[in-house]
């Protein structure tokens, strides 16, 4: 089993197709946690970016 490659804030957004200030939100929203740190930057799974795109996705609508 080879361990999960990290990427920074930045990739993990293009590679979302979201901003980097959506991915510092789902951050700061406990929906997405960094893996790890490079310096300052935070490093994230992009599996774990994935599954929080998901989640988001899936949020439900509530009825005006």
């Amino acid at each position: 089993m080879t361990a999960a490659t990290l990427i920074t804030g930045a990739l993990a957004a293009d590679e979302a197709g979201v901003t980097p200030a959506t991915i510092r939100k789902w951050v700061q929203l406990g929906r997405l946690s960094p893996a790890g740190k490079q310096g300052r930057a935070q490093l994230f799974r992009l599996e774990d970016v994935f599954a929080a795109e998901r989640a988001g996705r899936r949020k439900p609508r509530t009825a005006g």
